[in-house]
């Protein structure tokens, strides 16, 4: 196999990325290497994405391009719109095969019947300085404008100590931060090691050399006690969490079938920010759910006004079939959405600029991710507030003390001390 090339196209959530970093140190140990800009690759993988009718749009696209830049490459497509639609994936000229999720993880052991492909774990993060771990997949809840369930299956989890082994040999390439993720991590329950999210993030929080520790996505019913305990005492757990909104309407969230109220998200909220002051929120927002009013997006507003999130992800919302609100009637007119979805990103970026504005003139440390060619060095603190720094020596994946001196448009701006 020696001087054989590979392309990875990871499209979509975290747990794409992860599992597209899998196939990557897979190959990579069978004697591949990734084809540079402009080479041609002998096999490509591509790990496509449906959560919306744009994500299906470019993952057509990613797998054209492929197959048109590498003529005589393998093309092998997997991922969440190669499982909703194999037909139309199939249908796409120069590609090889479509594998369904189920067997993604076998990918290369039946594309290599005679070689010892190393298990699907990962052992480095290229391109990036925070390192995703997978610690679940599927997901158990069928809200109704949510493809994901029906295409992934069941939640199911990883075992504890695969998940610490790969921490450890994430620590061991250089890895100063871990990021806990999943489809849907709040169902983490061990396997056949039972264990609470809880519990998972204390032992990773032992973990020698792990400088930080953050959990991806979820919602806020599934913040109990124990875990906000596990997060504010713990050593190296950072106080910023991606806690799910998707509506500030109870009337939306009901028809969403969501397990939690407006109010059960801002309970949320206090209690964290209660037990740390500098606590901050990400999240993620639907506008234009079928039957939303502007009562009910105003309601969202409202919820934004009050958290000041460091970053919403917004969606407009989009039909996918099989789900429940694809039936749904009193559609919002794509003008309205359109609206709502400039408004939502206006009011994202006041937010967010309004709640940087308290850190200015404080301390913080910075973990660098990437520079530009202006010698601008771009990271974020541990409670997820992103700093720009001016240095011609600091370099990606360094930790390094500021002054927060200035709020600007895209962040904030730190000094070395």
């Amino acid at each position: 196999m020696n001087n054989k090339k590979f392309k990875i196209v990871a499209l979509g959530c975290r747990t794409n990325q992860y599992e597209g970093q899998a196939f990557r140190d897979q190959l990579e140990t069978l004697g591949y290497s990734q084809a540079k800009h402009g080479e041609e690759a002998d096999l490509c993988i591509v790990n496509t994405c449906t959560v919306t009718a744009s994500a299906d749009s470019s993952s057509r696209h990613e797998i054209r391009q492929l197959a048109k830049r590498n003529p005589k490459a393998k093309i092998m497509v997997t991922g969440c719109y190669a499982e909703r639609d194999p037909a139309a994936v199939q249908a796409i000229d120069g590609v090889t095969k479509v594998v369904p999720n189920t067997g993604k993880e076998t990918l290369l052991e039946e594309l290599f019947p005679d070689e010892t492909v190393p298990e699907f774990s990962i052992k480095n993060f290229d391109a990036h300085t925070r390192a995703f771990v997978k610690i679940q997949d599927g997901c158990n809840s069928f809200c109704t404008y949510c493809i994901i369930p029906y295409v992934r299956g069941r939640s199911k989890s990883r075992n504890m100590p695969e998940i610490l082994q790969e921490v450890h040999q994430l620590v061991e390439s250089g890895y100063k931060e871990i990021v806990l993720t999943g489809i849907n991590i709040g169902d983490f329950d061990g396997a056949d090691t039972p264990a609470t999210l809880a519990d998972l993030v204390r032992e990773v929080d032992k973990v020698p050399g792990v400088e930080r520790i953050r959990i991806s996505s979820i919602d806020p019913d599934e913040v109990d006690d124990d875990l906000l305990d596990a997060v504010i005492n713990g050593k190296k757990t950072c106080h910023s969490m991606h806690i799910v909104l998707q509506s500030g309407s109870n009337v939306v969230l009901k028809r969403m079938n969501r397990k939690y109220t407006r109010q059960m998200f801002i309970e949320t909220i206090h209690k964290l920010k209660g037990a740390s002051p500098r606590f901050t929120f990400t999240t993620d927002l639907i506008v234009g759910f079928p039957g939303e009013t502007d009562y009910d997006f105003n309601e969202s507003l409202e919820v934004m006004a009050e958290v000041k999130f460091s970053k919403v992800h917004m969606f407009p919302y989009s039909d996918r079939p099989r789900t429940r609100a694809n039936l749904y009637p009193n559609k919002v007119s794509p003008h309205v959405i359109a609206e709502r979805k400039e408004k939502v990103l206006r009011e994202a970026e006041k937010g967010s600029f309004k709640l940087r504005e308290a850190y200015v003139g404080q301390t913080a440390t910075v973990l660098t991710e990437s520079r530009d060619s202006e010698g601008w060095v771009s990271g974020h603190t541990d409670n997820f507030l992103e700093v720009k720094i001016h240095s011609e020596i600091l370099k990606p994946n360094e930790l390094v003390t500021v002054t927060l001196e200035e709020n600007i448009p895209a962040g904030l701006v730190g000094r070395p001390i």
